[in-house]
């Protein structure tokens, strides 16, 4: 089940989001946290334009996710335990020009983005 947003307060939103270090062009992240029992309850809430695809949830002192929901076509994928699976896509000179996540059931969750430059091949995660 997925973390209800309005019960949380937002700390930041940022455009051309970080992942794994490095800027991907078009993702925003918003940020949230609440109190619960003395510990930090947070949530990263990931949009490419309007329309979220990602929301990772745990706590502020754990290294990593507890749980995650990726969004679809289709809707939202049953919440999954941990990390998503995400891979950055890259150009032909290696630049990030977006990203894909791994829902469930297998399928890549994709960042819209442009089409290949006349002569160019389509860029695929990496």
């Amino acid at each position: 089940m997925l973390p209800d947003i309005s019960e949380f307060m937002l700390m930041r939103t940022q455009d051309d989001a970080p992942f794994e270090g490095v800027p991907v062009p078009g993702l925003r992240a918003s940020y949230f946290h609440r109190d619960e029992d003395g510990r930090t309850a947070t949530v990263g809430c990931y949009f490419l334009g309007d329309r979220e695809i990602l929301r990772a949830w745990g706590y502020a002192d754990e290294e990593h996710c507890r749980h995650n929901a990726v969004r679809g076509r289709d809707g939202w994928h049953p919440a999954a335990d941990g990390c998503p699976e995400v891979e950055l896509i890259r150009d032909g000179q290696a630049a990030v020009i977006g990203l894909a996540v791994r829902a469930p059931n297998g399928e890549w969750v994709r960042a819209p983005r442009p089409g290949p430059a006349a002569g160019q091949s389509a860029a695929t995660p990496r």
